[in-house]
């Protein structure tokens, strides 16, 4: 067991740049989460295969993973808030990117708007995470990274609400006849050009509105002093710092474990919207599942953060990944309701995931490797742009030995789950000497 409950998580000269950072888990939350249904309307408007348009996530999650290191590097030479502060302004420009690529509607603009969005959004996370872990004694970080993810839902859940109370029902290309079926395919191709343009506005209009927000906070953080937590003196070479990484199996199959679960997770919320679709649910309403599945992501995050106190978080690792395991397999032999919210009760098991695995990989790395060791753990993330188009492609395959091929394609989160139960249990044997 585990009682960190006698240290404090912040110490009072942390709070402000405590606050502050984690504010961005949020930032990069609403990114996250709005994006994901994006992948849906983009099937339908563009009138594409789920295996195309999920290159939305492709684009997204490639981002990280061509930035991750660049920006370790970057910290090195310089400093966690010029990290920062690069990141939000990638950010923003990804985010206005938008406004041409509607103009233009073009399929592939839009992706690379979320490909620019997502070099800063690479920055951010390389450098908040381990920032968050290094505001406090070391053996409260993975309490406190849990702590700050938990308000990453916040964003999430507030992405979700956007799309769901904004963007989806204000799109005229899913308006359904009394049939179920989305009538936009039958239609002309000048009543389909008009319908895109309007459509379109309304995609853009949410990330031009998250782009002048991100400006707000660039401007907060760049007028704030931060506390320098890192070692400035010998920093080694890098090929002695990946040497080093390498030759840690913890954090070596951290990295692998990252790289399954963030897959697992892209999969399981990005395609929430096309299980829906095949029981006859529309994208307005089949978001709300979405935001319910974030709110229990949450309501998790709190739960496990808490219970981090008494109980091994390896073993707690372990346990939701053997939850998260049972639940997708739920989500593939219920063809039903009940299996959509099997698929829903997933993300309950997902919430401490992320941060657990980045803390306890990045437990035994030195100091002086942390920022390079971080950058591998957030290029992991190159998972949600890697298996997403793969699902899709399962998807298009439309029934599968006689079952669903949505309900089929969920088989690779759950291969995904069983990865990280068995990363969880390994390193808990290593932990005990075993």
């Amino acid at each position: 067991m585990e009682n960190n409950g006698k240290q404090k998580l912040v110490e009072r000269k942390f709070l402000l740049p405590f606050i502050l950072i984690t504010s961005l888990f949020a930032l990069w939350g609403f990114a996250n989460d709005i994006t994901n249904p994006m992948v849906a309307a983009f099937q339908t408007l563009m009138e594409l295969p789920a295996s195309q348009a999920a290159w939305v996530q492709a684009a997204f999650y490639g981002g990280y993973a061509t930035m991750a290191v660049p920006a370790a590097l970057f910290i090195r030479k310089y400093s966690y808030k010029s990290a920062i502060l690069l990141g939000l302004a990638l950010y923003a420009v990804g985010a206005f990117l938008f406004i041409p690529a509607a103009k233009y509607q073009e399929f592939i603009f839009f992706c690379f708007s979320l490909y620019i969005l997502t070099f800063g959004l690479a920055f951010l996370e390389t450098t908040a995470n381990p920032m968050i872990m290094s505001l406090g004694a070391k053996e409260t970080a993975t309490r406190r990274l849990n702590l700050a993810q938990a308000f990453n839902p916040l964003g999430s859940l507030s992405g979700m609400a956007v799309a769901s109370l904004i963007v989806l029902p204000s799109l005229i290309s899913d308006k359904r006849d009394a049939a179920g079926e989305v009538i936009f395919h039958g239609l002309s191709e000048a009543e389909k050009a008009n319908i895109r343009l309007h459509d379109l506005d309304i995609i853009r209009n949410p990330y031009v509105a998250i782009g002048l927000l991100v400006v707000v906070v660039f401007i907060v953080i760049a007028c704030t002093k931060m506390p320098k937590t890192k070692e400035r003196g010998e920093r080694g070479s890098i090929i002695g710092t990946f040497v080093r990484l390498w030759g840690n199996r913890p954090y070596r199959e951290g990295v692998v474990a990252q790289m399954f679960y963030v897959a697992a997770q892209i999969m399981v919320w990005t395609f929430i919207i096309q299980y829906a679709d095949n029981l006859g649910i529309d994208k307005a309403t089949a978001q709300n599942y979405n935001i319910l599945a974030m709110v229990m992501f949450l309501c998790s995050r709190f739960i496990t953060t808490y219970l981090m106190q008494y109980i091994n978080s390896r073993v707690l690792l372990m346990i939701f990944g053997i939850g998260a395991t049972l639940a997708s397999l739920g989500t593939i032999l219920i063809v039903g309701k009940a299996g959509l919210y099997c698929l829903v009760a997933i993300s309950f098991f997902m919430s401490l995931m992320f941060p657990t695995i980045y803390g306890i990989a990045l437990e035994n790395v030195e100091k002086r490797d942390t920022e390079l060791g971080a950058s591998f753990l957030v290029m992991a993330i190159v998972g949600g742009a890697l298996m997403p188009p793969l699902q899709g492609a399962i998807i298009d395959c439309g029934v599968i030995a006689g079952m669903p091929a949505v309900n089929v394609s969920y088989a690779l989160p759950m291969l995904c789950f069983v990865i990280v139960a068995i990363y969880a249990y390994r390193s808990y044997r290593g932990q005990k000497g075993l």
